[in-house]
């Protein structure tokens, strides 16, 4: 396609060979000494507005807006074809300024305005930069991993200035972990180190964007809470046991050897998230003695003993006995069974 293209009429291409050759300073070519040049920036942000201004007098026989060295207009006469571009209106009779309307990054660069005064050529020059607010275009999925396996996280975000990338977790304890850059590395994780790692991505342009990731760490069961408890024969009894584990663990209810089933052998079993519990309807002397509680999952197998006894025995018995040795035979047989699974 030649200087004029296609869609241009012929005297058009005239006047086109005429600005170019006659007063058109294209962006980059010096002006002679003695023209009157002035440089500046303008900033804006995507999506906004922007206002090219340039100052004329009475004098000037012709002028034009280039963009490097495209014409967008020659005198009041549009060239451009992008319909964002337009000429402001009721502006002081001294002004001759455009304005780019919704500006994305490929408006960038320089703009020149070209003014012609008594056969003497001067340019008027700026430089446009676009601001892109910093946009997060790729995170990593939600992650689950076992307990002291390695984890590496990765967010990557756009815009212009570039932006800076932070990430921060904040642990069930109250720690915090910050980490600048777009990848981060976990070694050996820990349960602590569970959560929601957020990704924040900012260049001051506005707002910071952010995303999380779960990531969820599988440990074995830790056996929180087994306290033994005290019930009258014929009153209601209840032992509770307490397990934190990721899988959730399933519990299972032993007396002495043997395992105790929901709705026999007079109780009911109740699980209720982390937590299960050994219900006695109708407390009688059999039901007192000592009791195991079971709790497992995929990543390993825990017990606590926890003691049912009346008023008459010892009352200063209220924390459960982490495997006594009574119950060190039924662990490593529950261990046995559940390993035999697999």
């Amino acid at each position: 396609m030649g200087i004029c293209g296609y869609f241009v009429a012929p005297w058009k291409c005239l006047v086109v060979v005429g600005l170019r050759l006659l007063f058109l300073v294209p962006a980059g070519v010096p002006a002679r000494s003695g023209d009157s040049i002035s440089k500046d920036n303008i900033t804006v942000r995507q999506g906004d507005s922007a206002v090219l201004k340039c100052t004329v007098d009475s004098k000037v026989s012709r002028v034009a807006w280039l963009n490097r060295t495209t014409i967008l207009f020659a005198g009041r006469e549009k060239w451009s074809l992008d319909p964002r571009v337009v000429l402001m209106e009721n502006t002081a009779v001294t002004e001759y300024s455009i304005q780019i309307m919704n500006v994305n990054v490929h408006d960038e660069g320089p703009y020149a305005c070209s003014v012609l005064t008594n056969k003497k050529p001067k340019s008027s020059k700026v430089h446009l930069i676009v601001q892109v607010p910093a946009k997060i275009t790729n995170i990593s999925t939600d992650v689950t991993v076992n307990e002291g396996s390695d984890v590496t996280l990765m967010c990557l975000a756009v815009g212009r200035p570039e932006p800076n990338i932070i990430w921060k977790h904040h642990s069930a304890k109250g720690h915090t972990f910050v980490n600048e850059g777009e990848v981060v590395d976990l070694k050996a994780v820990t349960k602590e180190q569970s959560g929601h790692y957020e990704c924040i991505s900012s260049n001051d342009i506005s707002a910071p964007d952010v995303k999380a990731v779960q990531v969820i760490v599988n440990y074995p069961p830790l056996i929180s809470k087994a306290r033994s408890t005290g019930a009258p024969v014929g009153q209601k009894g209840v032992l509770q046991c307490e397990a934190m584990a990721v899988p959730r663990a399933d519990f299972e209810w032993y007396k002495e050897e043997r395992r105790l089933s929901n709705g026999l052998d007079g109780v009911k079993i109740e699980n209720q998230g982390k937590q299960s519990m050994l219900i006695f309807f109708n407390v009688s002397e059999e039901d007192y003695g000592n009791y195991t509680c079971v709790a497992r999952n995929t990543m390993g197998i825990t017990n606590a003993s926890i003691i049912l006894y009346g008023p008459g025995a010892m009352h200063d018995v209220n924390k459960a006995i982490l495997f006594p040795p009574c119950s060190l035979c039924l662990l490593l047989t529950v261990t046995l069974l559940y390993l035999l699974k697999f």
